[in-house]
This record gives C-alpha cells, structure tokens and sequence, in this order.
C-alpha cells in the first residue's frame, strides 16, 4: 500500500472525509464511467442524466471516513496515481480560509483570530472549528471551503483550532446576492410521478441536489446554459419517481438566482427541461 494511500486511510480512520487528487489538485472521477473526469467531476450535462456510478465518486461528494471504501478495489487504482490527499472542510465540521498570497496572510494576521495553520505553496490554510457555506473570492486571495467544497491535505499544521468567527461569515455574506423565493406552483410534473425510485439511499437523492447546486455555484459564464443543463440532468435522474420535492426544487431555484437567474427564468428553464424528456 502507498504512503498516500496509508496517510488517507489514517485521516479517514480519525474523522476526516477523504479523497484522492491529481497532480493539478483535481478530484479523480472515482468509477470508470467517470475516469479521467470525462463527466467533469459532476454528472453528466452533456447528455440528460448522471454517470451510473455505484456510490457518489465526485470531488467533495466522494470525500469519505469509511475504510472500507477508501482501501477499497475501485479507489486502489486512483491512490496509486494520486498526488495528493484532498478532504471535505465541512464534513469534518471545519472551515478553511485559503490564503493564496503574502498580501491575504499578512490581512489574516491584522484581522482574523489565530487558530490553526498550515503553510501551502504561496500562502496559508487558516483552519476553524465550524462548518459554513463555500464563497470564492471573498477578499483578493482568499477563498472560503467548508462545505461542498474540498481542500488539499498539507499536515495537521500548528497552532490551537479556534471557533469560526463572525468575520469569516461576513464575508460571505458579503457575497451574497439577494435571493428571491423559488415560485411555490412550480413542481414536478404530475406525468412524472408514481414511477420506480432508483435511488440506492436516502442519500443519493441529497448528494444529487447538493452536485447540481454546486454545478450553478461554479459557473462563472454561460450561466442560463448552465442552469437548463443542471435542471435537466436533475430531473432525469430524479424526476420520474416522485421523489422531488418543492424543498429540493426551491434550492435549485435559490441557486440559480444567487448567480443572477429571475425566478421567470428559473421556472421556464425548469418547464423547458421537463418538456424535453417528455414529462
């Protein structure tokens, strides 16, 4: 067994979600449907509907503490190509402030409480106790990764782990754009439901809704192409069995909107896609 192999095992074995990363820092697509990251560490939006993966194999998704998966024969092959260790923030119930230059961690060091560091290759990791939401480019150079969002492993680092502090949730919030309530009188399609779930757990069903939305938090163009493609690959995958509710609807809408989607757009582009797989 490798030592990057070893070192995840014992990150996974003491609490902390792992997966393995290439030399770029990219997740590896972690079933064969998905080598090389032909479904670009998400499903599909090529076509309608997600790669058929056995167990969630994307970026932070994957991210896992159970042994048995990650010594697993389907992750063996990735450990042996990985050149890093990545984790889910969020899943372990810890927030990272990535510092990617002097300038960011010299503006840390002015006003964010000490807490935890780990040196990276231009700047610093500034690690919390507690989990929020992941916010690129808060501040010139820093970036916020806590949940759906992963990090590289780079040591235990040093310094005493301290609570999130409000600063850091000011700055997402910062952020934010004012988000309007999904329409409530958009839903499934009443021709789609009634039909057999496939999912495998309860859980399938959540890391889906948690991809797509990650998928319309990541596009930084081609925004409205983006948000159909997203809401088509969901509703093939999910909306044919009933299992969609106005909750998960409502937090693809929220997403879209947050990236400057209307909510007129969010609901045509929804119809549009239940049109197109013939719901």
């Amino acid at each position: 067994m490798n030592s990057i192999r070893t070192t995840a095992l014992g990150l996974a074995e003491h609490g902390l979600p792992v997966l393995p990363l290439l030399a770029d820092k990219r997740p590896f697509g972690l079933c064969r449907a998905c080598e090389g990251l032909a479904c670009d560490g998400r499903p599909n939006m090529a076509t309608p509907g997600p790669c058929a993966c056995p167990w969630p194999c994307h970026g932070w998704a994957a991210a896992t503490t159970d042994p048995v998966v990650v010594g697993s024969p389907q992750w063996a092959a990735a450990w042996r190509r990985a050149r890093a260790i990545g984790y889910h923030p969020g899943g372990a119930g810890v927030t990272v402030v990535d510092l990617d230059n002097t300038a960011a961690v010299d503006w840390s060091r002015t006003n964010l409480p000490p807490t935890t560091t780990v040196p990276t290759t231009r700047g610093e990791h500034w690690i919390y106790r507690g989990a929020m939401r992941s916010v690129n480019a808060v501040r010139p150079g820093v970036d916020i990764k806590s949940l759906m969002s992963y990090a590289r492993w780079l040591g235990p680092g040093t310094g005493t782990l301290a609570e999130l502090p409000d600063v850091v949730r000011a700055l997402a919030e910062s952020k934010s754009t004012p988000i309007r309530p999904a329409p409530g009188v958009v839903a499934v399609p009443a021709s789609a439901r009634g039909g057999q779930c496939r999912h495998r757990t309860p859980a399938y069903l959540e890391r889906g809704i948690a991809m797509a939305e990650q998928r319309i938090a990541d596009a930084s163009s081609a925004v409205h192409t983006t948000v159909y493609r997203t809401f088509l690959a969901v509703l093939s995958a999910h909306g044919r069995c009933g299992c969609l509710t106005e909750v998960h609807i409502g937090r693809l809408f929220t997403a879209a909107q947050a990236k400057g989607e209307s909510p007129r757009h969010c609901a045509d582009a929804w119809s549009n896609a239940a049109t197109a797989l013939g719901m």
